[in-house]
């Protein structure tokens, strides 16, 4: 192991630790708006800078490029396309979370729905981050960083568990730092700081992938490309592809828009914009910024296809090949430190919103109303303390599941769909009842998870892509939601109060921009269709 590789990974992960601290040292951390909202005062270069590196993680660089090195450029529909649900975020979702000062998304339902929707809800999202968020970011992170640094040669130790157990104990104790010492504020400017090194590192690592496709020649590495792989630069996805063209508008626009619309772990950094302005700035430039996205999470699965060919590899090892293969070793530490920083702030930003929907959602409502904010913060706290040593212990476990990214997509989709369904009938409509709600949540996971795992409906949809039955599950739950809403409505029609958390002045160039956005979403696919695969 190269002593120059080690020197620059400690150098840089030291850096972001200490410019961190350095950037919030004097921040309220003892107020429920402080800790929880960094005190509603993030400006829109810090919340798209959170939202771009809450959503990256070392899954996401191993499994989007893997999914490309398959099906090729088809796949970017999860990058390009989550910047669609990004314009949604801004214009209709926002403003209204915004307007009613709500700190999680449980919060909002109980103001639309009431109590018992809420404590669903909050159920409903502990569990799944607890259960299934945490410790997979844990152990996808540990296997990641042990690859890159090749830490069982470094650390002189044979046997891979235990080298798997030392990384995630120190991960999870240092994310932990991050986000229980510091709020939420702590946890937006390390993403940030993690995403410039996130970013630069995955544009270095496009680049020299071009270059060595182009024998040392970056042009020419463009142009052998189209010439090698030209089935691969394809934006249509075809039948056998794992996102069947028809697929983008059923189940993947749905888990993409409850992922940057709904989901707690995301959205709650734009809770604490200091305006609806700002806000929405920060969202839109995390969707510009999304557009770049096939850069890093997709080219370079298309160039491993062609730098590799005939190589026989696994699809999920060939990003960590052609990081090995192309990268320079003086920024091997650097690009180390960037993987450690996007897997800290999956990890940190997972566990600082369980704590809130914790806190706000279970012991200020249900174990002590009369609590005051110190209270809730270190009752916060000490949850975070507790979830953080579970997820640690059951991480390494998973070594010993098969497929575990698909697992979490399935086990995604079974709360996704009934939270967004809800979230979206509470928006549109002024008169469906709580009832309504609550029996859409429920029957919603129970419907999904009967048909992904009880014998004989899991045949029956394992007939049809599972993203086509997530769209008929979603359908399902709005039509039963909107048809309590007629039979038995509300007795008055719900109307939101503004309780003045924040300036809610839109930005004026809010829909300038999304349109000009949304033209550039339509151009690319466009420009690399190739409808033939679909005949």
């Amino acid at each position: 192991m190269n002593l120059f590789i080690i020197i620059s990974f400690l150098f840089f992960t030291l850096l972001v630790a200490f410019l961190t601290w350095l950037l919030t040292r004097k921040q309220d951390m003892r107020s429920q708006n402080g800790y929880f909202l960094a005190g509603r005062n993030l400006s829109f270069p810090l919340i798209a800078g959170s939202l771009l590196l809450t959503n990256l993680s070392t899954e996401q660089m191993v499994g989007l490029n893997g999914s490309a090195f398959t099906d090729g450029f088809a796949v970017m529909v999860w990058e390009v396309g989550a910047v669609v649900a990004l314009l949604a975020m801004a214009l209709f979702f926002l403003p209204r979370f915004l307007k009613s000062g709500v700190t999680t998304v449980p919060e909002y339902l109980k103001i639309r729905f009431g109590a018992r929707t809420e404590f669903i809800t909050n159920i409903i999202m502990l569990s799944a981050y607890a259960l299934i968020l945490l410790p997979i970011i844990l152990y996808t992170g540990a296997v990641g960083i042990i690859g890159i640094l090749d830490l069982q040669a470094l650390l002189g130790i044979e046997s891979y568990g235990t080298v798997l157990v030392l990384v995630v104990i120190a991960v999870g104790v240092i994310g932990s730092l991050y986000a229980l010492t510091g709020g939420l504020r702590t946890v937006a400017v390390s993403d940030t700081l993690n995403g410039i090194g996130l970013l630069i590192g995955g544009f270095l690592i496009t680049f020299f992938a071009f270059r060595a496709l182009g024998d040392g020649n970056f042009i020419s590495g463009i142009g052998k490309l189209g010439e090698l792989v030209p089935g691969h630069l394809n934006s249509i996805g075809g039948p056998k592809t794992s996102v069947p063209f028809s697929t983008v508008f059923s189940g993947v626009m749905l888990l993409n828009f409850f992922y940057w619309t709904t989901n707690q772990q995301i959205i709650q950094r734009t809770f604490g914009a200091k305006s609806l302005a700002e806000g929405q700035k920060g969202v839109l430039l995390t969707g510009g910024l999304k557009l770049l996205g096939p850069l890093y999470l997709v080219l370079p699965g298309i160039l491993a296809f062609a730098i590799f060919a005939g190589q026989n590899i696994k699809a999920d090892h060939a990003y960590g090949m052609l990081v090995n293969h192309v990268l320079p070793t003086p920024l091997a530490g650097f690009f180390a430190a960037a993987m450690l920083g996007a897997i800290l702030s999956s990890f940190n930003s997972a566990l600082n919103s369980t704590c809130t929907l914790f806190s706000l959602g279970i012991y200020k409502e249900k174990i002590k109303p009369m609590a005051s904010e110190a209270q809730i913060v270190r009752s916060g706290k000490i949850f975070g303390i507790i979830l953080a040593v579970f997820a640690m212990t059951v991480a390494p476990i998973l070594a010993k599941t098969g497929s575990i990214y698909s697992y979490l997509q399935k086990m995604n989709g079974i709360y996704f769909i009934p939270i967004f369904a809800v979230v979206l009938i509470g928006m549109l409509t002024k008169r469906v009842p709580s009832k309504a709600a609550n029996v859409g949540l429920l029957s919603g996971i129970g419907l999904i998870a009967i048909g992904y795992f009880v014998p004989p409906f899991n045949t029956i949809v394992a007939q049809m892509h599972e993203y086509h039955f997530l769209g008929l599950i979603f359908l399902y739950l709005i039509i039963i939601m909107l048809v309590m809403g007629e039979m038995n409505p509300r007795e008055t029609e719900f109307i939101q109060q503004d309780v003045k958390a924040v300036d809610m002045t839109p930005w004026k160039h809010a829909k300038l921009i999304s349109g000009i956005i949304l033209l550039i979403i339509i151009t690319i696919f466009v420009v690399f269709a190739d409808f033939s695969v679909l005949g």
